[in-house]
């Protein structure tokens, strides 16, 4: 059994003037689900800057986290390397025993990982009776190398529909030869503002298999409301986690269903449901749990106002 309970998060995200997360097939547009166009951030966007803080590791961010959570000093062996990152060596990974490959890799053991799913054509001209002879020992073997993730984030999707506005940019120095300025039409695509939720949910159930620790998840929680004021970039220099509230169960199984902690502290915006917002003064946002649903927890923050170590 895994030495932590279930966890169920919301992070509530504020935009101001920035595109939270381009769409590359929509020519970097923010993105939109459905007709109503409510605005979308993809988990995978978000999980890249948690990825990006921890492969940073001559960074403040690390180095706090490093300090306050004591890691890498209880003799476990543990390193906080990122499989997902370019340039990774995939020879010498694939070669990886199960307990060097999770004592290696911090994402891998909170975010699971499919590296193997990338490697099947190496297997596919063998003769299907030797498949099927080896299949065991295969599996037993490198099966650390695909494993469903500790942690899973949900899409963020905005409270209300969003705007996007579109600006050319400008260059006073020419990037063609013969000209001696530059401009690109409408290259800054940005949402002038909106609120977007982003619930999250950590499973100990998996974790036995995925290597998951409870350090390991700490740090996590640590990351997650720098994600994005320490990866600000031109694109999207004004997004900020107002809230990222995290609920602790009595128990690895679970002692309160997800949905009743995520719709109490869900935004509401006040009026015009379906209009697009123009400042957080237009929402209510919500600062605690209802008591019958706080009783259930072993307890209840919000990580951007918690004092670590």
């Amino acid at each position: 059994m895994s030495d932590f309970n279930r966890g169920t998060g919301l992070l509530v995200i504020e935009v101001r003037g920035s595109n939270p997360n381009g769409d590359p097939d929509a020519e970097g547009e923010p993105r939109t689900l459905g007709a109503d166009r409510r605005g979308l951030i993809s988990p995978v966007s978000f999980k890249r800057k948690l990825r990006d803080l921890v492969a940073d590791e001559g960074g403040p961010i690390w180095l706090k986290a490093k300090e306050a959570l004591k890691l890498q000093s209880n003799g476990d062996g543990r390193s906080y390397g990122i499989l997902e990152t370019r340039g990774r060596n995939r020879d010498a990974i694939s070669k990886m025993g199960r307990d060097p490959f999770i004592k290696a890799y911090w994402d891998a053991r909170v975010f699971g990982n499919t590296f193997l799913e990338s490697m099947k054509e190496e297997n596919d001209d063998e003769d299907s009776n030797e498949k099927s002879k080896g299949a065991k020992g295969r599996s037993g073997e490198r099966e650390h190398f695909i494993s469903v993730g500790t942690v899973q984030f949900g899409p963020g999707v905005s409270i209300a529909p969003i705007d996007t506005e579109y600006q050319t940019w400008t260059n006073k120095a020419g990037v063609q030869e013969g000209k001696d300025r530059g401009m690109a039409p409408l290259a800054w695509r940005f949402v002038p503002h909106a609120v977007y939720v982003m619930p999250f949910f950590v499973n100990p159930i998996v974790a036995r298999k995925s290597g998951c620790s409870a350090s390991d998840i700490e740090l996590m929680k640590f990351l997650i409301p720098f994600a994005y004021s320490a990866t600000a970039s031109v694109a999207r220099p004004d997004v900020v986690v107002l809230h990222a509230w995290y609920a602790e169960h009595k128990t690895p199984l679970g002692s309160c269903p997800d949905y009743h902690i995520i719709d109490a502290m869900t935004p509401k915006k006040r009026t015009d449901p379906d209009q697009s917002s123009r400042s957080i003064k237009e929402y209510e946002i919500p600062a605690e749990l209802p008591k019958e649903v706080r009783e259930r927890l072993v307890s209840f923050e919000d990580l951007c106002a918690k004092e670590w170590g």
